[in-house]
């Protein structure tokens, strides 16, 4: 392959991050703008845990936020971890996203308290953050480490979001995405008898 195929091709790979991170984003803005007007009423569309309507909040709910503020603490963190998700391979945001909503979700959906609704990115935010510190230690090469170690010395704070600390936060959602993101990089990690050493 030659220098400008390589360019090329490092040049595809940024602007597909760019689309599938901005895409997301631009749909979370979108349904907050749009909510604001129709005041609030998105909102009913996210988990309702034990109510067989609230299951379509695993779905719908890491696109809905309860205000801009909760939007926008949602929006850079998401931005960051996910573009580090697929900073190796693009590829890999698919299924981690896929993995951490349905973990996030349905453990919210069975654990949290009821008569409460959840919604947010933040089940995500935490899903990449927990595939990206478990991920050095199933891969168990230098370069997963090295990012494991980076990721853990930036965002290793955010840990304790999965603790109740908070009324109002949903640190169901925030534990179980996390465990997602570790279930997620246990599933995409080559097995290890396969690694050369």
């Amino acid at each position: 392959m030659s220098r400008s195929d390589e360019v090329r091709g490092l040049v595809g790979e940024v602007k597909a991050q760019i689309g599938i991170l901005g895409g997301f984003v631009g749909l979370m803005w979108a349904l907050e703008i749009l909510d604001l007007f129709l005041g609030g009423a998105l909102d009913q569309f996210g988990i309702w845990p034990r109510s067989l309507i609230g299951l379509r909040g695993v779905l719908f709910a890491p696109f809905l936020h309860g205000n801009l503020l909760h939007l926008i603490a949602n929006t850079v963190p998401f931005l960051i971890l996910g573009w580090l998700v697929m900073l190796r391979r693009t590829s890999d945001f698919w299924p981690v996203t896929i993995i951490v909503m349905l973990v996030s979700g349905l453990g919210t959906w069975l654990f949290a308290s009821p008569f409460t609704i959840h919604i947010g990115a933040s089940g995500l935010v935490f899903g990449y953050l927990g595939f990206l510190l478990s991920r050095g230690y199933f891969e168990r090469s230098f370069g997963s480490i090295l990012m494991s170690l980076i990721v853990g010395i930036l965002y290793g704070g955010m840990i304790w979001g999965v603790l109740p600390t908070r009324i109002g936060i949903s640190w169901q959602g925030h534990l179980f995405g996390f465990i997602g993101g570790i279930i997620a990089a246990w599933m995409l990690s080559k097995p290890r008898s396969s690694r050369s050493y």
